[in-house]
């Protein structure tokens, strides 16, 4: 469906994470870019700046040496947007981009949606000959009540590549969708069927690749098992599962179109983690409705909208409800939102810090309750060791010991501290721990810390 991207770089922000992302999506289906650097108008705008970013993201510029042509514009004034033409049609004719006359008449929908008071409404991009009212839809089928441009000024014929909105009575259909327009209804059907079976014919051979990818996952998930039975033998994981269950982010998805929510759809495909389960309980195109608030506080769930504005009344309703909403345009923002959702919902992990390090300089035995009780003799080292920590004992490269303590004595004195240079008693919890000159003991404590989702969306 795309010919040429125009990638709409800011001169005041540079290459942002969305940047590279659609500058990734042009490259994979091997469509050229011509690069519009917008707001230059805006103080702090540094045109160099980011033609140097995009050299950096893979983007090299005629200015630059390379094949990729560039126009420095201001949308908001309307600056060099002659220009950015002028690049689009040279590009075009580079390509020998051209349409058929001929035929039946043809358009890809962009997307779809409903308008309050218009009904449904389909976007559309025509390729070949032209579109009238009332002409016939054969995808849906349906047949077309008025034509709009983008300014929503209604008009009775259109030519070749120009964007269209049009209301139709009924159907629905998506972004991608192939459209075919005409007059003699019959004809138009049957050509439809024969589109239909080769779709049904292609649906199949997608349904056993499909088919062939669950399988390989499969493989993948069993060689996961079999390296988690061996890295936790010993526990049972119906007791680990009844005992400490994997937390769970569930969620209700809206977006603006339904070409927008099924991109972040096929996000959402890339999160692979056991830790915490992704569950979208909702999606689709619209306003937040009472039914949605509902489904997210049954689940105990959030709403993440896309483009969508959530009126005053529906914000009320979800407070009531506990249900947060996280409103973003930006697939990006939205992604980290629930990336820190999820890392919410993750167990606190225990992370190790070293307070102290003290050397062994000799063994010691005292008497208590008629029993001789070994007690190393320490000098602090680095750091400072405190009483009620736990404690490490190393001799050469082995552990040989981790415990606490039950005494620890300066000179004569029980203290609750040691700092470095000072010398000290330990006495171990454990009575028949012995201790040699040059063992180590590391004193230190377990602090509970947050995790955070090691997602990767690939942006």
């Amino acid at each position: 469906m795309t010919d040429l991207v125009v990638l709409v770089v800011a001169a005041d922000d540079g290459v942002m994470e969305q940047t590279k992302e659609s500058i990734r999506f042009a490259r994979e289906a091997n469509v050229p870019i011509i690069v519009a650097i917008n707001k230059i108008d805006k103080p702090g705008a540094d045109v160099d700046a980011t033609r140097r970013m995009l050299l950096s993201a893979g983007i090299q510029l005629e200015e630059d040496g390379g094949d990729v042509q560039s126009v420095a514009v201001s949308a908001l004034k309307g600056m060099n947007l002659d220009q950015l033409v002028e690049a689009l049609v040279m590009q075009s004719e580079l390509l020998n981009l051209r349409a058929d006359p001929r035929g039946s008449i043809e358009g890809f929908v962009v997307e779809s949606r409903m308008e309050h008071g218009r009904g449904k409404i389909r976007s559309c991009y025509l390729q070949h000959i032209g579109v009238k009212k009332g002409g016939i839809l054969v995808a849906v089928p349906s047949k077309m009540q008025t034509v709009h441009e983008d300014a929503d000024r209604p008009t009775r014929t259109y030519t070749t590549t120009t964007p269209i909105c049009i209301k139709i009575s009924v159907g629905t259909s998506k972004s991608g969708d192939v459209t075919m327009f005409g007059k003699n209804k019959k004809r138009e059907r049957e050509r439809e069927k024969q589109r239909e079976r080769e779709r049904e014919r292609e649906r199949e051979r997608e349904r056993e690749r499909e088919r062939e990818r669950e399988r390989e996952r499969e493989r993948e998930r069993r060689e996961q098992i079999e390296k988690y039975k061996v890295r936790n033998r010993g526990f049972r994981p119906k007791e680990m599962d009844e005992e400490d269950p994997r937390p769970r982010v569930s969620l209700v998805l809206k977006g603006d179109v339904d070409g927008s929510v099924e991109a972040i759809l096929d996000v959402l495909d890339t999160y692979l983690s056991e830790e915490c389960l992704l569950d979208v309980i909702s999606y689709g195109v619209g306003n937040i409705t009472e039914t949605d608030i509902t489904l997210a506080s049954t689940f105990n769930g959030s709403i993440f909208t896309f483009n969508v504005d959530v009126p005053e009344a529906m914000s009320r309703t979800a407070k009531s409800q506990n249900v947060k909403i996280f409103q973003t345009n930006i697939i990006y923002r939205l992604i980290e939102n629930l990336k820190e959702e999820i890392s919410d919902k993750l167990p606190l992990k225990d992370e190790e810090e070293i307070l102290g390090e003290a050397n062994v300089l000799a063994e010691f035995l005292v008497t208590e309750n008629k029993k001789q009780l070994p007690v190393a003799g320490c000098r602090c080292n680095k750091g400072a060791l405190k009483k009620d920590s736990r404690y490490r004992v190393i001799r050469g490269k082995d552990i040989i010991h981790e415990g606490e303590l039950t005494s620890m004595r300066h000179l004569k004195s029980e203290v609750n501290s040691i700092n470095t240079g000072k010398e000290c008693g330990l006495m171990f919890k454990d009575e028949e721990m012995r201790f040699e000159p040059g063992d180590v003991i590391v004193c230190y404590k377990i602090n509970k810390i947050k995790q955070t989702t090691d997602w990767d969306p690939g942006f």
